[in-house]
C-alpha cells in the first residue's frame, strides 16, 4: 500500500526519538521527547487550495522541521506516518 496525499498535504516519517542525552543519561519510553524532524515521504500536488494557488515547496527525501502538535498519525502495516498540511512545515533541514 502507498499513501497519495492530496493538495497541499505531505506524508512525514518522523525520526526515532533519542533513547539516551547527551551526557548519557538513558531515558524511558515514557521521558522520551518526540522529535518534530522527519523525512518526507510523499507530496501532494499542491494547486488550488481554498480559492489561493499553492506551489508544493517541498520534495521527496527532504528532511523538515515540522510544529509540534500539527498533522494526523496514520499507521499503515507495521509503519507509522504523520500527514501534515505544507504551512505546518517550519523549515527544510540542509
Amino acid at each position: 500500500m502507498k499513501l497519495v496525499p492530496l493538495g497541499d498535504r505531505v506524508v512525514l516519517k518522523q525520526f526515532e526519538a533519542e533513547e539516551t542525552t547527551k551526557s548519557g543519561i538513558i531515558l524511558t519510553s515514557k521521558t522520551q521527547e518526540k522529535p518534530q524532524e522527519a523525512e518526507v515521504i510523499a507530496v501532494g500536488p499542491g494547486g488550488l487550495v481554498d480559492g489561493k494557488e499553492v506551489t508544493m515547496q517541498v520534495k521527496v527525501g527532504d528532511k523538515v522541521i515540522y510544529s509540534k502538535y500539527s498533522g494526523n498519525e496514520v499507521k499503515l502495516g507495521e509503519e507509522e506516518y504523520i500527514i501534515v498540511k505544507q504551512g505546518d512545515i517550519l523549515a527544510v533541514v540542509e
